[in-house]
């Protein structure tokens, strides 16, 4: 009899579905306009008439004088003292011609420098009336080239992650490219319009769960047990990150992107865009953590099916503890890389820590750390703890494994006795297990194989 699978799969439906179709109408609600009015930008990416972007690769460099011309290309700018170097790139147009000679930005050239075989992006201002006359430079770099070397990292990304999770990898990065479109075209444009940020960062965040959960592991009482987990996290997450952001005064200053939105509209608020991103930014890590414990209480019941629903539990936590341990250190270093800027100038700074954790400079990075880590950690038994019940009331009960009945182990394949219920289960507590379950026990004549495989085998048997 299949009732118990299908009333644990019943109260499964009955909790995502109105909420996914709440999600849904709120988003529809919610849906940005994309107008851009009253916003005033100027794209340091826009060239003026006559001004064009070339690319180009570096056949020689070479340092000279530049008191004749303006390594910045800004003709308002001071000019060089007298016998100042400068570096130059002599390079050959994609477009063909003549090699031109590019001024390399002394930060460039003095951090990182340029080489013979580089691909570089520069200002072409050769065409622009009195550009010469006014001291600045014909050619000016602006970037390097990066799209080989972006390209053959995802490609490699991609076989690799392919290769080794085949489809269901494949699937996942189909789900991460739909995440970047709900981002992208509903996220971003809310922000810009004044969206309540909250809320914006709630429901598309919960689309994308529930986007990449369900198209990546597929429809089943394992999925939708991590993406319950998943949501309680999220909720989490979402009130420490609104109480954060007002609490410890995260406005923003002091960062020049910041700056520049706020003095671009008035509906853009930054403490809004810091309180949506401390909520996505913990999103990869939350998802990783629920399904990971979803799927070790299913494969720990299918080796042992005689498992009660106390030890099932005992046995996930362990594996839950060890992953929250790595995952913290993960959330931590990962920030920190980002900011080691930051860190350094801290550091030479020789402020006291306390100062430093609190500063305008890294305290948004200490409690994005913070908030994080702490919806993870607490998703980790609320998820587990979902999972046993619905492994439990979706599996065949002790008394069928003591009647000698194959012992399946794939809940989404195989249904309970007819009297076997979700409550039942939450209410006896595990009572009616058979203790620890025997890893090693050899196959009784008439009760089938014992391993996973075997019991799969004798159910398609």
């Amino acid at each position: 009899m299949l009732a118990a699978r299908r009333k644990a799969n019943w109260i499964l439906a009955g909790i995502l579905i109105p909420l996914t179709l709440l999600t849904l109408a709120a988003m529809a609600f919610m849906w940005p306009s994309g107008s851009k009015d009253g916003i005033t930008l100027a794209s340091p990416y826009a060239a003026a008439p006559g001004v064009t972007f070339d690319t180009g690769k570096i056949q020689r460099v070479a340092v000279g004088s530049c008191s004749d011309a303006q390594a910045s290309g800004d003709a308002t700018a001071q000019p060089p003292n007298e016998g100042s170097q400068c570096t130059f790139a002599y390079t050959e147009p994609d477009k063909g011609g003549n090699p031109v000679k590019v001024v390399i930005n002394p930060d460039v050239a003095k951090s990182h420098g340029v080489k013979p075989g580089d691909d570089i992006r520069y200002l072409n201002l050769s065409k622009v009336q009195g550009a010469a006359g006014q001291g600045a430079p014909a050619y000016v770099f602006v970037d390097f080239v990066r799209t080989l070397p972006i390209i053959f990292l995802a490609v490699l990304y991609a076989v690799v992650v392919i290769a080794v999770a085949r489809w269901r990898g494949l699937r996942a990065l189909i789900g991460l490219v739909g995440a970047y479109v709900v981002l992208v075209s509903f996220m971003l444009p809310g922000l810009v319009e004044g969206k309540p940020p909250l809320l914006l960062a709630l429901v598309g965040s919960t689309v994308i769960m529930i986007g990449v959960l369900y198209f990546a592991h597929g429809f089943s009482a394992r999925t939708s047990t991590a993406l319950l987990g998943t949501m309680f996290g999220l909720a989490i997450t979402a009130l420490l990150a609104a109480w954060a952001t007002d609490a410890a005064n995260l406005a923003g200053v002091g960062s020049h992107d910041a700056a520049t939105l706020t003095n671009i509209s008035d509906n853009i608020s930054i403490s809004g865009i810091i309180l949506c991103g401390l909520i996505i930014s913990g999103l990869g890590v939350l998802n990783d953590v629920t399904i990971t414990q979803s799927s070790a209480v299913w494969e720990l019941w299918e080796l042992a099916p005689e498992t009660s629903a106390r030890q099932l539990f005992t046995s996930a936590m362990r594996i839950g503890r060890d992953h929250i341990a790595s995952t913290v250190y993960t959330i931590a270093f990962a920030y920190a890389g980002a900011a080691l800027p930051v860190l350094i100038l801290v550091m030479l700074y020789e402020r006291p820590l306390g100062d430093a954790l609190t500063s305008a400079e890294l305290s948004e990075e200490v409690i994005r750390t913070l908030v994080g880590s702490v919806g993870l950690v607490l998703a980790v038994p609320v998820t587990t703890l979902i999972a046993v019940l619905v492994v439990k009331a979706t599996g065949i009960r002790d008394s069928a494994v003591k009647a000698g009945a194959p012992a399946v182990g794939a809940p989404d394949w195989v249904g309970s006795d007819a009297g076997a219920a979700l409550a039942g289960v939450a209410a006896d507590g595990g009572s009616s297990a058979v203790g620890q379950p025997d890893w090693s026990a050899p196959d009784d004549a008439g009760a089938g194989p014992a391993t996973r495989r075997g019991r799969r085998a004798a159910l398609r048997g």
